[in-house]
């Protein structure tokens, strides 16, 4: 009997210990239950508690500032050691309780009422309770669903604890997974929790070269691959005894090191440099090796936060093609920064807020007439002040954000010249499309509609795309762009000569204008190579029968030189800045005139 009585009291302390270990995903969970009960049974202040043998310890809460006190001083004790519930209607009223300092002081409770939380073996580990500030009685109907909500928590948690009692593992790898990292970094913060360690991320092969090796060859070959590369991570680091390695993402690994230990995210590239494996008999993969690692101290962050700095590190460095890179507040700071202008940019798009267009001209150099415009985006942000397409168009890009931003300016360009045409002639306005937009099947089609409803010729509108999206490999943007042209639509080729320019390309696109990038203008006066290539590229673009415009002219000097090269048209800060719309209608009516 005796010996039975021990083992539950062991149960009992190992059901109490793992509620009262930290696990965030778990807490979440509970807060979520003790949410719905508060709602189901209209009661304010709701919370779970563990009551061990000398403290009451609160878990999860809701409207309750309680996180611990001393078992005497608990209602919740009353519930393990008698009939599994307790409810107290008016605390005040009750001789037990009148005198506990909660009852007659902050957190003021003057009603409870709390039920058992049970695991299989009939250990009690924990309560579930209902509080509020005023007297309430408490329906057998209340008592029973307050039951039923303990049941299916005490449920939960015994599930949750069973999944813990063993390292969970990655399929594919059967290393240590996400979760087992978590758990064990959890698990430092409550054994170590102020020393100093090392959380290093380790990137083998990246995930659109997965998704595209499976489409390619099946999903077999590429978990073999994904297996090879885990046991040949694990060959070259030989971690000491004790050490894991884990698998928290396909390709993507983990180790936890104390900082004084033998391993750094520097000294990892040089074992893991070099690395390939086999896909096929034939056929063998060569590994970019990336990581990213931060240092952390388990009880000042969560386990979570631990993590994502050590992966934001990671992206820092396959971004910036660096072998490993610590994390780094600056980055990170950065990168919040992005995250918070894209928020902005989509609540300034909901509501249409803050968004305007400029102008700026195009001149032709044999006439020195305005011969087009090009529309910019501007947004003048409420806090930030007026913000330049080059710092919120890159984060657009990541997102649908970009298509939103050039539905709007296809909208009020298209209403900008509707409005000009009762009174000017117009001359063509280009504006800058990006590949993801142009290359869908309808927008062509779309836009024409759109300019003809507004009876405007589809010969006033240019789009204008990057060389330096290698729309070239890319038949269906190349098919969008004919399907422009198609519908009498110019077409431009913008930043030529920033990157790619491979010509080749230039048989196979419907091109009108050639633009050439300003970082091979703006070098033109002062560097004789400079002046070579601009003047070679314009010869070959007008044997081919191109218009050639150059971006960025700000002196006479690289205008004269332009003429002597023969290019058509310039746009730069030497005739003007980019316009608002009321000033562009000077432009407007000189054109007229």
């Amino acid at each position: 009997m005796q010996n039975n009585q021990s083992d539950n009291g062991k149960n009992r302390l190992k059901a109490v210990r793992a509620l009262l270990s930290s696990d965030e995903s778990r807490e979440q969970v509970l807060e979520q239950f003790v949410q719905l009960t508060g709602q189901i049974l209209n009661i304010p202040a709701r919370f779970i508690s563990i009551v061990d043998d000398d403290n009451q310890d609160i878990k999860a809460v809701c409207n309750f500032a309680l996180k611990q006190t001393a078992r005497e001083e608990t209602l919740c004790r009353h519930i393990p050691d008698g009939e599994g519930q307790l409810v107290v209607e008016d605390t005040l009223l009750d001789a037990r309780f009148s005198t506990y300092p909660f009852v007659k002081g902050e957190p003021f409770i003057r009603f409870y009422a709390g039920v058992s939380l049970t695991n299989q073996k009939g250990n009690a580990f924990g309560t579930l309770c209902v509080a509020d500030v005023r007297p309430h009685k408490f329906s057998q109907v209340q008592i029973t669903t307050l039951n039923s909500l303990a049941k299916l928590v005490a449920s939960l948690l015994e599930a949750w604890n069973s999944a813990d009692s063993a390292d969970s593992a990655d399929v594919t790898t059967r290393l240590p997974d996400r979760r087992c990292l978590i758990r064990d970094i959890q698990q430092l913060a409550r054994v170590e929790p102020a020393q100093n360690y090392r959380l290093i991320v380790i990137d083998c092969i990246d995930m659109p070269r997965i998704h595209e090796l499976s489409r390619t060859v099946g999903v077999v070959p590429v978990e073999n691959l994904l297996k090879q590369i885990a046991l040949l991570v694990a060959e070259r680091l030989r971690l000491d005894e004790g050490k894991k390695l884990y698998c928290f993402a396909p390709g993507r690994f983990a180790i936890i090191q104390g900082v004084n230990d033998k391993y750094q995210a520097h000294n990892i590239v040089d074992v893991l440099t070099g690395m390939n494996a086999s896909l096929s008999e034939n056929i063998l993969i060569d590994l970019d090796i990336f990581i990213g690692e931060t240092t952390f101290i388990p009880q000042k962050l969560s386990a979570n936060e631990i993590l994502r700095q050590a992966v934001s590190a990671l992206h820092e460095a396959i971004g910036e093609g660096e072998g490993a890179t610590p994390f780094h507040e600056d980055y990170d700071t950065r990168r919040t920064e992005d995250f918070l202008i894209m928020n902005d940019l989509a609540a300034a798009l909901k509501k249409d807020e803050g968004f305007y267009l400029v102008y700026q001209p195009k001149v032709c150099l044999r006439t020195g007439k305005t011969v087009g415009l090009e529309a910019l985006i501007r947004w003048n942000h409420p806090e930030r002040g007026e913000l330049y397409p080059a710092e919120f168009i890159p984060l657009a890009k990541k997102t649908n954000l970009l298509s939103d931003l050039t539905e709007w300016i296809i909208d009020r360009l298209i209403a900008q010249l509707a409005c000009w045409k009762k009174e000017y002639a117009l001359i063509p306005v280009s504006i800058n499309v990006s590949e993801k937009d142009f290359a869908k099947p309808d927008f062509a089609s779309r836009l024409a509609a759109r300019v003809k409803q507004a009876k405007l010729s589809t010969a006033l509108i240019g789009i204008e795309c990057l060389e330096n999206e290698l729309i070239t490999e890319k038949d269906v943007a190349i098919k969008g762009l004919k399907s422009l042209k198609s519908h009498g639509f110019f077409i431009s080729l913008d930043d030529f000569g920033k990157g790619y320019s491979n010509i080749n390309y230039l048989q196979d696109i419907p091109l009108d204008v050639i633009k050439i990038d300003l970082s091979l203008i703006t070098r033109l006066a002062e560097e004789g190579s400079s002046r070579i290539i601009v003047n070679s590229i314009i010869h070959m673009l007008k044997e081919l029968n191109y218009t050639v415009l150059a971006e960025g002219v700000e002196t006479e000097a690289v205008l004269n030189l332009l003429k002597q090269y023969g290019c058509d048209q310039i746009q730069g800060y030497f005739f003007s800045k980019p316009l608002p719309a009321s000033e562009i209608e000077h432009w407007l009516y000189q054109n007229r005139a």
